[in-house]
């Protein structure tokens, strides 16, 4: 302790000498993106982290004021690129309820079928990136090769892999490839048993389970106060899904389950959770793409594709359920063939505001589990 007198006033600092800052990032491999976390440690012991975002800036929300709404859809594609299907839905349906139009149901069921491959796609990411941070390396690999055969359903229906412009308001650009159905059949029962791989290979690994149950928990009344969304909430023991809860597109006439986290290895709430439940939604999604499958109908695609968009003037709110949870449009019209202003409110930005929280009390290492738990894309976070 150290002690200075000056002009009769006694100054007295405290030196903690166990006090340290350490920056993580923003190159660091397991931040998933240009994300830099500024950690407060007592030894090796977490009191604070303070995420430092905005390296990845591509000002989307200002392109789409000098953008035509067609134009606005491949600027969608690139926030959560790992998502872009989800993405395009969003917006599209905006500004279809700004027009007041109505798409034709086979329009409705082939983007329902997307956009639940997407998520399979997006989850499997995020799955086999939490693996490799973990250390463990084969589940990445098996996820990565199961991804890439979704990546061929999109690239033959589209000639893409990764951004799409494939929704567009009215309808799509493509109509489905006449092997589409079949393939996609035979990769949901391709996939199926890889489910029971992955739950064998990982997600009740002993290492596994020791890095994640009762790490970084997340109680129910803190998500619903920080606007967690998407596999975090329900990680934390919610049922709430929006395609249920507030159904958009065709979504109420498939017959799905909403998994929520139980604590099956440890504590509600915790990483585990949070990653068993992104399993099971793969499990939900094969079941509403099997449905849509059976019940699709023949129709244009293009038949309610406007020549010309230019809603009337007022503003709209539209929300989907996206891989990360409630990904949200505000949409102000003017008017003109130009959005006078578009909002996107991006679940990974929300969801990363409570890493703080998550972490405090926590050593260094348990950073990387609870981080991946997250699942963000920083392309949505700095949109």
């Amino acid at each position: 302790m150290l002690t200075e007198t000056h002009k009769n006033i006694t100054y007295t600092p405290v030196v903690k000498t166990e006090e340290m800052i350490l920056n993580m990032g923003p190159q660091h491999p397991s931040t998933h993106g240009v994300l830099r976390l500024e950690l407060q440690l007592e030894g090796e012991i977490i009191t604070k982290v303070i995420p430092h975002i905005g390296y990845l800036h591509r000002c989307f929300e200002k392109h789409c004021e000098a953008m035509t709404y067609p134009q606005v859809i491949p600027y969608t594609d690139r926030m959560d690129y790992l998502a872009s299907m989800g993405n395009e839905l969003g917006y599209v349906v905006a500004v279809e309820r700004l027009l007041n139009i109505q798409v034709p149901e086979r329009v409705e069921y082939i983007r329902v079928i997307m956009a639940e491959l997407q998520r399979i796609a997006s989850h499997l990411v995020a799955l086999g990136t939490y693996g490799a941070d973990i250390g463990a390396m084969t589940p990445f690999l098996f996820c990565f090769r199961d991804r890439e055969m979704i990546l061929s359903l999109f690239e033959m229906t589209c000639g893409a892999r990764l951004l799409y412009n494939y929704i567009w308001v009215g309808g799509l650009s493509h109509d489905l490839h006449p092997d589409f159905v079949r393939q996609t059949r035979d990769f949901c029962n391709y996939f199926k048993p890889k489910i029971k791989e992955l739950n064998d290979l990982l997600t009740y690994n002993k290492i596994f389970i020791d890095r994640t149950a009762h790490v970084g928990i997340l109680p129910l009344d803190t998500a619903i106060n920080f606007g967690i969304s998407g596999p975090m909430l329900r990680g934390s023991g919610m049922k709430w899904d929006l395609r249920k809860d507030d159904p958009y597109s065709v979504y109420h006439k498939f017959d799905f389950d909403i998994p929520v986290g139980e604590g099956k290895v440890g504590t509600v709430g915790d990483c585990w959770d949070r990653y068993y439940v992104r399993v099971l939604e793969m499990v939900e999604s094969l079941k509403i793409i099997e449905q849509a499958l059976d019940q699709l109908p023949e129709g244009d695609v293009m038949s309610a594709i406007p020549k010309r968009i230019k809603p009337p003037v007022g503003q709209i709110y539209t929300r989907i359920e996206n891989p990360r949870g409630e990904l949200g449009y505000f949409i102000i019209s003017d008017g003109s063939v130009n959005p006078f202003r578009v909002k996107a409110r991006a679940p990974s930005f929300v969801n990363l505001g409570v890493m703080d929280v998550l972490c405090r009390g926590h050593m260094v290492a348990d950073i990387i589990a609870i981080l991946g738990s997250v699942d963000i894309v920083l392309g949505e976070v700095d949109r």
